[in-house]
């Protein structure tokens, strides 16, 4: 150790100035990442079998169509583009609260349940002094859409301002920093909005779990399920997972959900299965009028999805570059609309890792030729 201090003066400026330099060139070694503009170019996210076909022309502002087996990206149009999320945003209400709400557990509807439902919402029709398991609850809120269901659940998870801290939180977590949480059912609010992407990942950790897929898939249900006087049926107004209104059900479809508000237009989360390949699509606001162009432009998306997915993920086969992991995005995407700023770690971990491999590296070469230097002196002591 004494020889070391005793070495340390003569590189200490040199030493400062590599490490310096090093800082500079690799950028900051905090968890923060630098402040980098936002752009809606993510074709180096972007990957697809060889051979395949562009995507098919939508009128959708946005969407994204993901290999949920990858995890990757296989086309997207403007996918972090700020919009209001309809119901959509129901799939982070479900992510945040599904393992938190026993499914089993009772609950006797009172009027503070939804005195604060908002005029003009899509209800499923909760009514005060009936029981609802929380179960039926989810029935409600995937199928029916109902709003009511969702404060219903809000006001069991501890109320409303835990639930939206708890969404919000969760919308963090899994890198979607497109969105901002205002109402936990979607319905338009100031300042709240979401984007493709984020939905897209919503829908990913959802169907992680075994009941948000029951609940995203059920075509039809009692509601609630005990029966009774008070009992009737309910259908999934997803058409595109029960055909209706002239839409034909997709083979496969797993469900997730749909929305509309006059402000959003339609938004639609939609996953499908085939040959075991999962191919999940998000959409939001056609601008065709027509009344089933979401469900429509959303089969065509699956069509080109399925037609796009790799059979294997091999080294060369794939068009683009980039990990199979699904990109985080850095904090600096609350400052601009639209946007892919890629790196692979969820918390920052691995960017700080590399940066710090990378000063290491610099700051060895530059002691290098003073170590070299204090071996040789060490030597002509030794030989005389």
């Amino acid at each position: 150790m004494g020889r070391f201090v005793g070495f340390y003066p003569c590189i200490t400026k040199s030493v400062v100035a590599s490490f310096a330099g090093a800082a500079i060139a690799v950028g900051p070694v905090g968890g923060v990442a630098a402040a980098v503009p936002r752009s809606d170019d993510v074709s180096d996210q972007i990957q697809t079998a060889p051979g395949t076909p562009d995507a098919p022309e939508v009128s959708a502002l946005s969407w994204t169509v993901t290999d949920v087996g990858t995890g990757k990206l296989l086309g997207a149009k403007e996918p972090h583009l700020r919009l209001a999320p309809a119901s959509t945003l129901k799939t982070l209400f479900a992510v945040a609260l599904l393992p938190q709400l026993p499914a089993a557990t009772e609950h006797t509807a009172v009027t503070a349940d939804i005195d604060d439902v908002a005029p003009g919402s899509s209800l499923v029709g909760v009514h005060e002094g009936t029981s609802y398991t929380v179960g039926d609850l989810w029935r409600g809120v995937f199928l029916s859409s109902g709003n009511d269901a969702v404060h219903t659940l809000a006001r069991l998870n501890g109320g409303m301002a835990l639930t939206l801290a708890r969404m919000q939180a969760t919308a963090d977590r899994l890198g979607a920093h497109d969105t901002s949480v205002r109402s936990a059912d979607g319905f338009d609010t100031p300042g709240q909005y979401s984007s493709a992407y984020d939905l897209s990942l919503f829908a990913k950790a959802g169907l992680q779990n075994p009941d948000f897929r029951r609940y995203c898939g059920t075509k039809s249900a009692q509601f609630p399920a005990t029966g009774g006087p008070d009992s009737f049926g309910i259908q999934n107004t997803n058409r595109l997972l029960v055909g209706s209104h002239g839409v034909e059900p997709y083979p496969g479809l797993i469900g997730v959900k749909n929305g509309y508000t006059s402000e959003a237009g339609n938004t639609l989360v939609a996953a499908a299965t085939r040959h075991n390949r999962t191919i999940l699509i998000t959409i939001m606001n056609p601008q065709d009028t027509s009344a089933n162009a979401v469900y429509e432009e959303s089969r065509e998306l699956l069509d080109w999805g399925f037609d796009a997915a790799p059979q294997a993920v091999k080294a060369g086969q794939l068009r683009g570059s980039g990990s199979p992991s699904t990109p985080r995005h850095s904090e600096a995407a609350h400052h601009g609309a639209g946007a892919a700023q890629a790196s692979t770690s969820g918390d920052g971990s691995s960017g700080l890792t590399r940066h710090l491999e990378a000063a290491v590296a610099l700051l060895s070469l530059a002691c290098l030729p003073f170590v070299l230097k204090a071996v040789r002196r060490r030597r002509r002591r030794s030989t005389k």
